[in-house]
């Protein structure tokens, strides 16, 4: 058996559903399969798209997208309403199944999650035929397809779940990890964002091989604590370990736009879906908080927040949405386009069921 402490040796698994709110709707309505789908807002009050099926990709739709944008692309494009007591509902069924291979599950999202496996027993331990297995019994629990990526560390295993979509199963061994990472393009790169991309293409960095040409003590005065994860991520090295059980400081929902916009009443109802999105894992988690945080990034990617604090912790999820329209004020400009927009709470604390039903309320 394979030793947790060789990060060589290590088995990971990344599983991201496919288009995992479409197909749940198209699940329960298979008269929408074959057919451009959109979950998100309506096109007529300035929604958003939060996702859309494999037929409305073909038009260039895509999350984060304007819905009247998504409309003009594909005009007999089907738009439902996002469920996320639907979606979340699902989600726990696929953690009970991940939860029976190993007990190191870590979340990021509703569809995606990295499973440790280093020391699953069944199938004599081979990460591939568990991963296979795990994507078949979500199918025959959920009647869903999701993605599989398998490799010796997290950041590879990310990489690999998304190359082969949808219903992809794809390998990544630790002797091919710094050859794949060498012809990565560093906004590949998990942890890179744009403004970090467009910092080390100033610098001549466009690809993994290109990153590994620095050495760590060039790299750490431009990016700080985040040097020497992207010099050991150029050599197809990741440290990092699966955490089941890490401690949350904040709750938060964000997404980007891939064309900037400038209208104050869709940023709003952009920041409404994420505040619900957020308010659900709130739930889940059996916590509250106090603060509520707006962040706004802009198109030259300066990035400005603006918090509420509340007294006591959230009781409603009006509460948490009332405040948006204020935050988004003070964070934006007239004029100004917007690039990506998020919503957080922290100061979280348990809920007491002293205090009454509380996140419930929240929905």
């Amino acid at each position: 058996m394979a030793s947790a402490d060789d990060p060589y040796a290590r088995r990971i698994i990344h599983i991201d559903m496919d288009a995992f709110y479409a197909a749940v709707e198209m699940r329960e309505d298979p008269s929408l399969r074959g057919r451009p789908l959109v979950v998100g807002g309506d096109p007529e009050r300035r929604g958003t798209v939060a996702t859309c099926n494999y037929e409305a990709r073909a038009y260039g739709i895509h999350s984060a997208m304007a819905s009247r944008t998504a409309k003009k692309r594909c005009p007999e494009v089907i738009f439902i309403r996002p469920r996320f007591d639907l979606y979340r509902a699902v989600s726990a069924e696929i953690r009970e199944i991940f939860l029976q291979y190993t007990p190191k599950v870590e979340p990021l999202s509703l569809d995606e999650a990295y499973l440790d496996v280093t020391g699953c027993r069944l199938f004599g331990g081979i990460a591939t035929d568990i991963a296979r297995d795990i994507k078949r019994r979500i199918l025959e629990k959920t009647r869903l397809t999701g993605s599989a990526g398998v490799s010796y560390n997290k950041f590879l295993a990310k990489i690999a779940s998304d190359m082969n979509k949808p219903d992809g199963l794809t390998v990544v061994r630790p002797e091919d990890g710094p050859k794949l990472v060498a012809h990565l393009p560093i906004r590949k790169f998990f942890g890179i964002g744009p403004v970090t991309a467009a910092r080390m293409k100033e610098l001549g960095i466009e690809t993994g091989a290109d990153l590994g040409q620095w050495p760590l003590e060039r790299l750490q005065p431009l990016f700080g604590k985040h040097a020497e994860y992207y010099y050991q991520a150029a050599r197809g090295v990741d440290l990092r370990e699966v955490e089941p059980d890490r401690p949350r400081k904040s709750l938060g929902s964000e997404t980007t736009f891939v064309q900037d916009i400038q209208d104050l009443e869709e940023m709003l109802n952009a920041l409404k879906l994420r505040a619900r999105e957020v308010a659900l894992d709130l739930q889940e988690k059996q916590l509250t908080g106090k603060t509520v945080t707006v962040k706004v990034k802009f198109s030259d990617f300066t990035q400005v927040t603006r918090s509420h604090s509340f007294d006591r912790p959230l009781t409603s999820y009006r509460q948490m949405v009332a405040i948006l329209p204020d935050l988004l004020r003070r964070a934006t400009e007239p004029g100004r386009a917007v690039r990506l927009l998020g919503v957080t709470v922290s100061n979280l604390v348990p809920h007491s069921d002293e205090e009454g039903p509380v996140q419930r309320s929240l929905l």
